[in-house]
């Protein structure tokens, strides 16, 4: 069975909306894919502040966003497709949204873009809500990714996505678990900024800064990171957690920036020590936008050479698109009313088949 998908996906980093189109084969159980569109639309300052600030929102005012945004990215992916003379060949649109509240403790999850809208607007079937039904199971509904990583990508044993924030799953014979590592570029980014610069591009300030030992010594003592997992990290964690004991420290934004990569690292490092897997010739496939950060990937590979791991860096558009080729995945499976979500990686009482389904056609 051939399925053709769009795969949305919108990151804690605020770098843009990952659109994704996508052809996925089913034969016999076994996946496989092919990206054949893709396209990072970058968010304009003002899209950017208004997804920044959401959680500072009224309830009627966050609603309107909600609703506003569902809108803009269903005539995001009407200009997709056109551009890409994609007409009459999508099956199914599945979209993560962006994340705003994210309290599973509480049983609550929340993404903007409002899947009703976006099927509206693309008169297209819609998935969204993908991780909600996790949480409402007790899980911490992420990661939610390793469902692709199983049936797409069974050569590897560990997979690594550096985005707003880092996680990583680990295939154990079949079994995964899979947990939230620590922020990452969503901090990186925040300090690029104070230089008048989007990001740090290749990873130039950090290696021009110095490690700041206490800083260091501060970011590795925090509570979180002696919970086992399954885990999560809300976006709260960066600007209201990390971001102000980075600036607290009084240092040059290269210190900062420096001290930041080896923080990432380090922690990534400590994960994989804490959940070893038995295994030789073991591999590591990173994604997400700190894969292209050549200075970090440089530093966790000297870090991950003592275990023995070998780190794969895949193609450009694997790298960027990862997670909106898995949202088309789980859209997918969620159309076909196939476990998209698992239990092992989140914690939750069962495995789940999450999503809402919005169909964008009528009599």
């Amino acid at each position: 069975m051939i399925y053709r998908a769009i795969g949305i996906m919108s990151g804690s980093s605020l770098d843009g909306l990952d659109i994704a189109f996508t052809e996925l084969t089913e034969t016999g159980g076994k996946w496989s894919y092919e990206i054949i569109a893709a396209s990072c639309l970058e968010y304009d300052k003002e899209w950017r502040e208004k997804l920044l600030t959401a959680t500072d929102l009224s309830a009627r005012n966050y609603q309107l966003l909600h609703t506003e945004y569902g809108h803009y990215i269903g005539n995001k992916i009407n200009v997709f497709i056109e551009k890409n003379n994609l007409q009459h060949q999508v099956n199914l649109i599945a979209s993560h949204g962006h994340t705003t509240f994210h309290l599973p403790n509480l049983k609550m999850t929340a993404q903007l873009g409002d899947g009703a809208a976006i099927a509206a607007v693309t008169k297209l079937p819609v998935v969204s809500d993908l991780r909600t039904m996790d949480v409402a199971f007790g899980g911490q509904g992420a990661p939610i990714v390793p469902i692709g990583e199983k049936l797409l990508f069974q050569d590897y044993q560990y997979f690594l996505n550096i985005g707003g924030i880092a996680n990583l799953s680990i295939n154990q014979a079949g079994n995964f678990i899979a947990f939230d590592v620590c922020a990452a570029n969503r901090i990186l980014n925040m300090l690029a900024a104070e230089k008048g610069l989007v990001y740090d591009e290749g990873g130039a300030i950090a290696s021009s800064g110095n490690v700041d030992k206490n800083l260091l010594q501060q970011l590795n003592s925090l509570d979180y990171y002696k919970q086992r997992g399954p885990k999560s990290l809300s976006n709260e964690f960066s600007t209201r957690g990390i971001y102000p004991i980075i600036k607290n420290a009084g240092i040059a934004v290269e210190d900062a920036v420096r001290t930041y990569v080896e923080h990432v690292t380090l922690q990534i490092k400590e994960a994989i020590i804490n959940n070893e897997i038995t295994m030789i010739n073991k591999k590591m496939l990173i994604t997400g936008g700190g894969a292209f950060n050549t200075f970090l990937i440089e530093r966790l590979k000297i870090l991950l050479n003592e275990e023995e791991i070998n780190i794969v860096v895949p193609h450009d558009r694997l790298v960027q698109y990862k997670e909106a080729l898995i949202m088309a995945l789980m859209g997918v499976l969620r159309w076909r009313e196939e476990v998209n979500v698992l239990s092992t990686v989140t914690g939750a009482e069962q495995n789940s088949i999450g999503g809402a389904l919005w169909l964008g056609t009528g009599t």
